[in-house]
C-alpha cells in the first residue's frame, strides 16, 4: 500500500492545523459549563459536551478508542477511525457498533459535502490534513460558521507531516484530558490516565536494571517513500513506549517514519521487532517474511495495532513488549 505524504504522518502522529475562530453560539450553558480549551494555540468554548461528533479517520484510531474508554459512544453521530483490528478485547467490536461514515472513492478522509450534512457540533480530526479545503474537506473556520468545534492533537500543530519534538505517552493523557473537560467527564478520563499510569510504572520498575534491547517498528507492507524499507518508525510515541519496557529504537531518527534501503536496515542491529498490524491479513506471515531476509536478528517479534499510537491503551502496548523482551521478569 502506499500513502501520501500527507496521510502517513498520521498512522503515528497528529498535527494540528491553523487555529479557527471560535463558533457564536446563544445557547444556555449547560450545568458545569461553559468550558474553554486550548487547541493549535487558539481557544475553543463549549456550553455543553457535544452529542453529534465526527471523528475523521486520518489513517488514525485513537481518538475513537479515547472517546470509547471515556464511554462517550452515543456522542459520536459519524466515525472514519478503524484499523479493523484492536489490541483491546471488545474494542473493534464496539468500533464497528458506531455510526460509519462513507468517505468517497479515491478520497482519503470525509468530504466537505458529507461532513455538513452530518450537522455536527464537534470535528475530531488527526492532522491539518483532514481540514485542508485543497483536499476537498471542511476547513476549522467553515465548521465553526455552522456551529462546531474542532479539535486536533497538540502534541504536533503545524502543517501536516511537521514534528515539534517526539510525541510521547503524555500526549495520549493530554487527549484524554481535553477530551474529559469538553464532554464532562474529567473525572474518569483522570483515573483512566492514573491507571495508566500505574501500570507503566510497574512494568518499567521490573526491567529497570535490564539490558536494552535494541527495537525495531515497522508497518510491513507499507509503502510511504522511495526506499525498500519506508515504514520504519524512527521519531514517534513508540520512543517513549519502547523507554518505559526496556528497550531502545534501533532506528531512532528525526522523521516520523524512515525511508530507508535494504543495506542500511542490513547494517543496523536489531534485536526484536514490533510488527504493527493495520488492516493486515497475516502479520505473523510479514514477520516470517522479514526474519528470513535478515536472519541475523533472530525471530523475536510481537505484534501490535492500537496501543502503540496516541491514544488511551499506551500501557497495554508497554505490557506486551516487555513481556517479550524481559519474560524472565514476569
Amino acid at each position: 500500500m502506499r500513502l501520501t505524504h500527507a496521510l502517513f504522518a498520521v498512522l503515528a502522529l497528529s498535527a494540528c492545523a491553523p487555529a479557527s475562530t471560535q463558533p457564536a453560539t446563544t445557547q444556555k450553558a449547560a450545568p458545569g459549563y461553559p468550558v474553554t480549551i486550548t487547541n493549535c494555540g487558539r481557544p475553543y468554548s463549549f456550553t455543553a459536551p457535544p452529542r453529534r461528533t465526527v471523528l475523521m479517520s486520518g489513517g488514525a484510531v485513537g481518538q475513537v478508542s479515547a472517546l470509547l474508554a471515556l464511554g462517550l459512544d452515543q456522542q459520536i453521530a459519524g466515525n472514519a477511525q478503524s484499523y479493523g483490528t484492536s489490541d483491546v478485547p471488545g474494542r473493534q467490536a464496539a468500533i464497528d457498533r458506531l455510526p460509519k461514515v462513507k468517505i468517497q472513492q479515491g478520497g482519503f478522509d470525509i468530504s466537505r459535502e458529507t461532513m455538513l450534512s452530518l450537522r455536527p457540533d464537534f470535528v475530531i480530526g488527526t492532522t491539518s490534513y483532514d481540514f485542508d479545503a485543497q483536499n476537498g474537506y471542511a476547513t476549522r473556520d467553515e465548521l465553526a460558521a455552522v456551529g462546531a468545534n474542532s479539535w486536533l492533537p497538540n502534541s504536533t500543530c503545524g502543517k501536516t507531516g511537521t514534528i515539534n519534538g517526539t510525541q510521547t505517552i503524555e500526549d495520549s493523557y493530554g487527549m484524554l484530558r481535553d477530551f474529559g473537560k469538553i464532554y464532562g467527564v474529567s473525572a474518569k478520563a483522570e483515573r483512566l490516565i492514573a491507571e495508566s499510569k500505574r501500570q507503566i510504572a510497574a512494568i518499567a520498575d521490573k526491567v529497570r536494571d535490564e539490558p536494552k534491547p535494541r527495537v525495531m517498528y515497522i508497518i510491513p507492507g507499507m509503502s510511504m517513500g522511495s526506499a525498500e524499507f519506508s515504514s520504519i518508525g524512527g521519531n514517534g510515541i513508540w520512543n517513549d513506549i519502547f523507554a518505559k519496557a526496556g528497550a531502545v529504537n534501533a532506528f531512532h531518527g528525526q522523521e516520523v517514519f524512515l525511508n530507508l534501503s535494504k543495506e542500511q536496515v542490513a547494517k543496523t542491529d536489531v534485536d526484536a521487532v514490533v510488527i504493527i498490524n493495520w488492516r493486515n491479513p497475516d502479520p505473523d506471515a510479514e514477520a516470517r517474511k522479514l526474519f528470513a531476509e535478515f536472519p541475523q536478528w533472530g525471530k523475536k517479534y510481537v505484534v501490535l495495532s492500537d496501543s502503540a499510537y496516541l491514544g488511551p491503551d499506551n500501557a497495554v502496548a508497554v505490557e506486551r513488549i516487555a513481556r517479550m523482551l524481559h519474560p524472565d521478569r514476569f
